[in-house]
């Protein structure tokens, strides 16, 4: 005998009055006499499983379980069963109750099964926290969904928050949604996300799924990342500010790891510690490091993912060579072009034809001809040499005469 669930929420959180789920209650008693067990009533919201019997027992025992066999049992003196709320069960996969009656053969059983075809449900649905307030969520389609299936994504960040539409969806070439954004986005506890499809060909299987937001945050990097070396002492103090969280954390909730790479080789160290304050005892002051730090969650209710690596700082007294090494390619690549040029003029071109002399001004004086040399050099000093003779025989009688 079927018995049909009169109220049912969608996801716990009575979001099936909006979104309704595509799902079968069939329930089944284990007797062939009708059970006076009748009227079953899952609150998916507050967990409350009540229903109503003919006959007053004492006491009754209800079981809650779901797909993988994680199951919870209660005794109680009425017909209603409160589950604690925390018990987070997702639905896409099936969830069964149990009503009994204790030292009677009186029971009766009832399973959620969602509707739809298989395979058409979302896969590998995954969601991660970045940048304080920032949320992506990504799957990817059923493996044998319809090519016109279309998925949309809802979500209730906490029981007191309304249900709410992906604003901004992630779509992949073929225009289907892939994936989600959101933005301010605050770490409470437990949210609950459903994504459900639509296709004319096919009635599509819903994907439900509870998540502790803190476990999927990436934290933020280490702030104020500094080393403070000295030449009196062997050793570095690096120091650091925890990386910037959305809720108060204390500052014992965090370990750092360390990376350390010496510029000048491939030597590298990482150490993992819990403070916010690192000695580094094999500091060399003759080379040069490079430091980047990260952080995650250890014993408090936070994240054990490590987060992202802080910006590469330099630290130590090295010489950096980088700057010589491209002066000196820049002034070698500048010689080899000015030799190639040099050499393949030389050979392939006429420098006279290239660059022909040019002309000089005639002077007068340089422009004396060869014969005009040699006659110059032939009658002048004999002319010369005939005056001074006439001088000296005009000079000689006139002597004479005076003497006489």
């Amino acid at each position: 005998m079927f018995d049909i669930l009169r109220l049912i929420c969608v996801t716990g959180w009575c979001m099936m009055l909006f979104h309704p789920l595509h799902a079968d209650i069939q329930c089944m008693d284990s007797e062939a006499q009708e059970s006076p067990i009748t009227n079953l009533n899952m609150d998916w919201r507050k967990m409350e499983l009540s229903w109503e019997s003919s006959q007053n027992f004492s006491m009754y025992k209800c079981t809650i379980m779901n797909w993988d066999m994680e199951d919870m049992e209660k005794e109680v003196n009425s017909p209603l069963c409160r589950f604690p709320v925390e018990l987070y069960m997702p639905l896409h996969k099936g969830v069964s109750f149990t009503i009994e009656v204790p030292n009677t053969n009186i029971s009766k059983k009832c399973s959620f099964l969602p509707r739809g075809m298989n395979g058409s449900a979302i896969e590998n649905f995954s969601c991660v926290i970045y940048n304080i307030f920032l949320m992506n969520c990504t799957w990817q389609a059923g493996r044998d969904a319809p090519a016109d299936t279309q998925y949309f994504l809802y979500w209730q960040n906490s029981r007191d928050d309304e249900e709410m539409e992906c604003e901004l969806y992630i779509k992949d070439e073929n225009g289907r949604n892939m994936g989600c954004r959101f933005q301010n986005v605050r770490i409470i506890g437990n949210a609950y996300f459903l994504v459900n499809g639509s296709s004319k060909d096919s009635l599509i299987q819903f994907y439900d799924e509870y998540i502790d937001l803190y476990k999927i945050e990436i934290f933020t990097a280490p702030l104020n990342v500094t080393a403070h070396c000295t030449r009196d002492s062997a050793d570095c103090i690096i120091t650091w500010h925890p990386p910037l969280t959305s809720h108060m954390i204390p500052t014992k909730c965090f370990e750092y790891e360390i990376n350390i790479q010496n510029k000048d080789g491939l030597k590298e160290e990482k150490h993992v510690v819990r403070n916010d304050r690192y000695e580094f005892q094999n500091y060399n002051e003759k080379k040069r490091y490079i430091l980047k730090i990260r952080a995650r969650g250890t014993t408090c209710l936070i994240s054990s993912n490590w987060g992202e690596w802080s910006e590469p700082i330099e630290f130590g007294q090295g010489k950096d060579y980088l700057g010589f090494v491209i002066l000196f390619l820049i002034a070698l690549g500048t010689i080899s072009v000015t030799l190639f040029l040099y050499c393949f003029f030389k050979r392939c071109c006429n420098f006279k034809s290239i660059l022909p002399p040019i002309p000089q001004p005639r002077v007068k004086f340089n422009a004396l001809t060869d014969e005009d040399i040699q006659t110059e050099n032939v009658y002048l000093p004999s002319k010369s040499h005939t005056e001074e003779i006439v001088l000296v025989e005009e000079m000689t009688q006139l002597s004479k005469k005076n003497t006489h």
